[in-house]
């Protein structure tokens, strides 16, 4: 099925001046491109999918979300999280969203998620109007995309027709990573999924609007990388660092915010954070420490709307990872997210 072209922008790496040893200006920046009329999901997703069969499908999360995100804005950045742990693990499927012993979503690596219920919601009132029609995954998704722009981030369109998988198994929560790894390791994972170095580094940007408890980061204020430093390795900023062990004393249940200057607004500042030594997460700092990152996030502080366009078009290539499209490749449409269906209709 033809989808039409997507009104987004793919950012890529160029360079600007020679490539030489020791020349302070040398270094990648961006430059817009429109996206290509054949994009990889085809023929498989639409963005007419719903129209005729669901066409308030839309509005509904919409209304919906706005009602929770209003009641607790921290709830956007949980609806990030969870879609971004679905796609990753085994692809977007909603396997996260199923509630059975050895899920993903028992898995110790899941236990921190949230936003759950805020799908729960969504699907029983789209059930009233479209029975059997419209998937958990395609729900997960769009709640994701709305969530963002609720706290002032990009709209983009979200082709749909994903399938949801009657399969999850807890191993699968380990394939999302953790904040420990190195960048090596990251854009390894990043690449096996078909995302690139500039998708690493502009969805990491969602921790704009994210938090961490402290027992998360307790190996990041006390300990280098290796585990034998008294020291942050990457460093954190002296003031900052000091905030830090004072609130989460003693590995505290309290949360910190991913974004120490703007936290509840979606936009480029977590990237200006980390010139200042200010990443909360390890693999956060790297991206402005690495050689092979710290060019993208350069040009993200300096043009801060490059972020906007390339994190729309870094979304809609995660939210195409692995999509079960057809029955036939074992999906369904759930009736609720939580448990598989108990047969295939």
């Amino acid at each position: 099925m033809k989808s039409s072209v997507l009104s987004l922008f793919l950012l890529s790496i160029i360079c600007t001046t020679g490539c030489g040893h020791g020349e302070e200006d040398s270094f990648p920046t961006f430059s817009a491109l429109p996206i290509p009329e054949t994009l990889p999901f085809d023929n498989l997703l639409s963005f007419d999918y719903y129209h005729q069969r669901c066409p308030q499908l839309e509005q509904i999360i919409h209304t919906k979300l706005k009602q929770w995100v209003a009641k607790d804005h921290t709830l956007a950045a949980s609806l990030l999280r969870l879609h971004f742990h679905d796609c990753f693990a085994t692809g977007c499927d909603a396997s996260i969203l199923l509630n059975h012993e050895g899920s993903e979503r028992r898995a110790e690596a899941s236990k921190t998620l949230r936003g759950f219920q805020v799908i729960d919601d969504i699907k029983a009132e789209v059930e009233k109007s479209c029975p059997t029609i419209v998937s958990c995954t395609d729900i997960l998704t769009a709640a994701t995309r709305d969530a963002t722009v609720l706290l002032g981030g990009p709209y983009w369109r979200v082709p749909y027709g994903r399938k949801d998988s009657r399969i999850s198994n807890a191993k699968d929560a380990e394939m999302v990573p953790s904040g420990r790894e190195s960048i090596t390791t990251l854009l390894e994972l990043f690449q096996s999924r078909g995302l690139n170095l500039i998708d690493l580094v502009v969805l990491s940007g969602a921790h704009t609007i994210g938090r961490t408890s402290c027992g998360t980061i307790q190996h990041r204020l006390y300990q280098g990388l290796n585990g034998t430093s008294s020291m942050p390795n990457p460093p954190l900023d002296d003031h900052y660092l000091d905030f830090l062990q004072r609130k989460c004393r003693c590995a505290s249940g309290n949360y910190v915010d991913l974004d120490a200057t703007t936290p509840t607004t979606f936009d480029s500042q977590f990237y200006a954070n980390l010139q200042k030594n200010m990443g909360l997460l390890s693999t956060d700092q790297m991206l402005y420490s690495d050689p092979r990152t710290s060019p993208i996030v350069n040009s993200l502080i300096g043009t801060p709307s490059l972020f906007i366009h390339q994190f729309s078009a870094s979304m809609v290539r995660l939210a195409n990872i692995q999509v079960l499209s057809s029955l036939d490749e074992g999906g369904e449409i759930r009736t609720n997210c939580n448990f598989v269906n108990p047969y295939n209709n």
